[in-house]
């Protein structure tokens, strides 16, 4: 079995498309579609199956990409023997949502690519509810997320920081801080997210469903900074991770407002699949991870 045909597979599920996975390996498409084939062959399986105008992995091909992993791992593992961490070679993919990419992980990378030079790192947005099928199906190594629990045997959790929410608002909002401590409210403004998926967005919603709070309007704008932008703007408020918006309240163009929930706080975690063969990318990752990182919070 060619080593190559399986980064063909991987790369045509990391990019959506056997036109895009041509494309990065600077293949032509012809030579991945031959490549697929030569690999379904070889298995006996069918690995794609057309749906519209799209290829999407059978669940045989979905079943193996663990495998599929593992044995590229291992073969990554093999070439970096007894090399330094600056002359590693491999790809790390790590998936993560978009207040963690934006606003935590920059002095990760910059200490990441510092001292593992060689090593692609592949950051990829993702709602955290998403990250565990990510993980799983071994589209990605690593997920750093919201803890949203139930992961199952098959994937190991390592916690990090907590991270403290906050509601926030323009100060021109004309809003009693403490509103929200009261029951059957209605807000005269909108309710501001980036996400109407994500796991503080939820937990906002359903205490609001338990106390009769309702805002005038929903909102979902789609990206962290254009959401908080938008609040800026006094466009309504908007329920985030603390360290999202701290300078904003420690300057004043934004006012913290009350939520009244027991938890208001999340717990940052790493994940990855038990099975999973020891990598020194991914030892290196969660090092740097916690070195630059540390405790997670909004102060």
């Amino acid at each position: 079995m060619d080593i190559k045909n399986l980064i063909t597979l991987r790369t045509i599920v990391d990019t959506g498309s056997f036109q895009a996975a041509a494309n990065q390996l600077n293949y032509a498409q012809s030579t991945v579609t031959a490549q697929v084939q030569q690999l379904e062959q070889e298995l006996g399986l069918q690995l794609f199956a057309k749906t519209g105008r799209k290829m999407v992995l059978t669940q045989a091909g979905r079943d193996l990409m663990p495998q599929v992993q593992q044995v590229l791992g291992t073969v990554t593992a093999m070439k970096n023997y007894g090399r330094s961490d600056a002359t590693l070679t491999g790809e790390l993919r790590v998936a993560l949502p978009d207040t963690l990419l934006t606003y935590k992980m920059q002095p990760v990378i910059a200490a990441f690519h510092r001292q593992l030079p060689g090593v692609q790192l592949s950051l990829q947005r993702t709602n955290c509810f998403r990250i565990p099928q990510k993980v799983r199906a071994a589209t990605v190594d690593l997920g750093v997320h919201y803890d949203v629990g139930g992961y199952g045997p098959k994937l190991r959790v390592t916690k990090l920081g907590i991270v403290p929410m906050a509601l926030v608002g323009s100060p021109d909002l004309h809003v009693d801080a403490d509103t929200l401590r009261r029951e059957h409210v209605q807000l005269p403004v909108s309710l501001l997210t980036d996400d109407v998926e994500s796991i503080y967005h939820k937990r906002l919603v359903a205490h609001l469903r338990q106390h009769d709070q309702q805002f005038a309007s929903l909102l979902e704008i789609g990206s962290v900074e254009a959401t908080k932008r938008s609040v800026l703007n006094g466009l309504g408020m908007v329920y985030l991770p603390r360290f999202v918006v701290q300078a904003e309240i420690a300057a004043g163009s934004l006012r913290e407002f009350a939520t009244g929930m027991d938890l208001d706080s999340l717990q940052i975690v790493v994940i990855r699949r038990d099975n999973q063969s020891k990598s020194r990318l991914t030892d290196a990752f969660m090092r740097i991870l916690r070195a630059e990182l540390g405790p997670v919070s909004g102060d």
